[in-house]
């Protein structure tokens, strides 16, 4: 053999090797979640008030989803999705839990962590966990679904918010700093996390209480917003833009350390929201609603993934998403096959991620059954989107509304007169799958106990 052709196999055999290690390093995996953050909060998704530099950078080295869904108007249902890879109505949880409220998720799923600890990933929850109501009965606690590390999750129900230490809902953590903030101590524990396990495949949740009421930010940033000319109260309003800088803050130390670690091409990153923004503190305009309304204000979610390398940068997507994806699609990234007989609602995105498909029509339910009004307003409903087309219907009335999202994205006329055909379409479409989804969790009760 010539020293040229020796040189040239020797090359390929590199190539191969080198090609063969990266196929086979699963990617770290981190989920920033944040609360009650609505669609159009961010920079990236045209707000010029907030300042969100991170998030937009973020969402500028990979592709923004302008239609994606929270799986419910309220926070736990939504959360429940995200851990389970199942609709709220069939683990039958479909609002958020109070203090007083005996439902809780049962370690008897199988949660995304387990899932991802199954196959080697180190996995850790910090911050927000809310998938139990009465938390004295620690039943429902995280540690019970399998994490290796819960930092800074509530101990105590979290209703109103808390954001200086002493945290009366985690009453043993002490503080790291004097006047402690916590979403600064949960964005240092990240950094923490990321550091302490660089060396194997990690999957971080970080789950911000921000942007909850009461709102409560740092004093020198919520100064700051207050002077800019366009301060109100529900619009531009500093207190919550001073809160949502701080997540931002901690998107930008995370992207940092995993710069300085070389990790930022072997990780992937998520950001979104659990349901949209309360209407008492912000407005979601041009949609209409907010949190506890099955309007686009009260679902419809900021989105953002960054994986460079993998994900093409620059890239803004209509297709039409939902928080129950997440659950398949981070399997399939990592090519892990899920427990056996596990049923996943949502649909795996790996070939939109990776622009090996282009957009294509989904059809997404909510169930959302209230025994009274929400106190902020939302009714007890059920909603359907196919195609570009969304029918609300309401259990306490009957009233049906119907919109096309294409030519009506803030719901202003309901067709549901005008489109007959289209309404009862629908309509028997959303009664169909409730029927069946409510079948399907008095099963899994049944094979739970």
């Amino acid at each position: 053999m010539t020293p040229y052709r020796y040189a040239w196999l020797l090359c390929l055999i590199t190539i191969s090797g080198f090609a063969q290690n990266k196929a086979g390093n699963r990617p770290n995996i981190i989920v920033v979640l944040a609360d009650d953050l609505g669609w159009s909060e961010l920079g990236c998704y045209g707000n010029r008030f907030n300042r969100t530099p991170n998030l937009d950078r973020l969402a500028a080295g990979g592709i923004r989803f302008t239609q994606a869904y929270a799986t419910a108007p309220v926070c736990t249902p939504t959360r429940i999705a995200l851990m389970t890879g199942q609709h709220p109505a069939r683990t039958g949880i479909t609002d958020y839990l109070d203090a007083k409220d005996e439902k809780f998720l049962s370690p008897a799923y199988t949660t995304l962590n387990e899932q991802l600890k199954k196959a080697g990933y180190h996995t850790g929850l910090i911050g927000k966990w809310h998938l139990t109501g009465d938390y004295g009965q620690k039943k429902g606690e995280p540690m019970k679904h399998g994490w290796d590390e819960v930092i800074c999750s509530e101990t105590g129900y979290i209703a109103n918010g808390d954001y200086f230490h002493p945290y009366f809902f985690m009453p043993d953590v002490a503080p790291k700093t004097q006047g402690e903030y916590l979403t600064d101590r949960l964005n240092g524990e990240a950094v923490d996390f990321i550091k302490r396990n660089s060396q194997q495949p990690f999957f971080l949740y970080l789950s911000h209480y921000a942007v909850h009421t009461r709102l409560a930010g740092k004093p020198d940033k919520v100064a700051k917003y207050q002077q800019k000319p366009q301060a109100g109260t529900r619009q531009n309003n500093p207190e919550l833009a001073a809160m949502l800088e701080s997540i931002d803050e901690g998107v930008g130390q995370i992207r940092a350390v995993l710069n300085e670690l070389n990790l930022t091409d072997n990780t992937l990153i998520l950001f979104t929201s659990d349901n949209g923004g309360e209407l008492n503190v912000t407005t979601n305009a041009p949609l209409r609603g907010g949190k506890s309304e099955l309007y686009e204000g009260g679902i419809r979610e900021p989105f953002i993934a960054c994986w460079p390398g993998t994900i093409k940068a620059g890239i803004v997507s209509d297709q039409v998403i939902n928080t129950l994806d997440i659950y398949p699609t981070l399997l399939d990234i990592t090519s892990i096959k899920p427990a056996a007989k596990l049923i996943l609602d949502g649909v795996s995105l790996k070939s939109v991620l990776t622009g090996a498909t282009k957009p294509t029509p989904r059809t997404l339910y909510w169930h959302y059954p209230l025994p009274r009004p929400h106190f902020l307003g939302g009714r007890s409903a059920g909603a359907i989107r196919s195609g570009d087309f969304k029918l609300i219907e309401y259990f306490d009335t009957g009233q049906i509304q119907l919109f096309n999202l294409a030519d009506d994205p803030g719901e202003q006329t309901d067709l549901s007169e005008t489109q007959p055909a289209q309404r009862t379409q629908l309509l028997n479409q959303l009664r169909e799958w409730r029927q069946k989804a409510v079948r399907d969790f008095q099963t899994a009760i049944t094979s739970l106990n």
